[in-house]
């Protein structure tokens, strides 16, 4: 089953099931997939670009987490929090810690570098390597952390 029929099936159960914040996520999660759709021209979505649509919504949800943070908003954290985790379960498992500093080390290796104006060189390589399998944002602190050692 690709990813894109999962979601739908999994939106018309929590319909059934009238699991507000379930629906409420899925819900604009089915319209981002369609506009992406739309632009791609394309029927369906393969799995690799429903992965970015909902990588894009998760990095949606965590920055507006961090702006009701500020304005003391708890009520919409929790609600924001709660699609955070539902969309996450589209997503596969991401890198764990341990194995991106394994492929940071490599990758510097391979690119050669020696200080932190390498940086774009050893983040090409990583990224296509560990594409959709790790966040980015953790990925760059890495590599900052061991081209500054250098």
């Amino acid at each position: 089953m690709l990813l894109e029929e999962r979601i739908a099936a999994d939106y018309k159960e929590a319909m059934k099931s009238k699991e507000a914040a379930k629906v409420s996520a899925l819900s604009f999660l089915r319209a981002q997939l369609k506009y992406a759709a739309i632009e791609k021209k394309a029927e369906k979505l393969a799995d690799a670009d429903v992965v970015t649509v909902v990588k894009k919504q998760v990095k949606q949800r965590q920055d507006s987490i961090a702006q009701f943070e500020k304005g003391g908003r708890s009520d919409l954290v929790e609600k924001e929090k709660t699609e955070l985790a539902i969309l996450k379960s589209y997503l596969p498992s991401e890198m764990s810690e341990g194995e991106l500093k394994t492929i940071v080390e490599a990758a510097v290796k391979e690119a050669g570098a020696t200080g932190i104006k390498d940086m774009g060189k050893v983040m090409k390589v990583i990224l296509s390597q560990v594409a959709g399998k790790a966040d980015n944002t953790m990925v760059s602190n890495l590599v900052k952390e061991a081209l500054s050692k250098m």
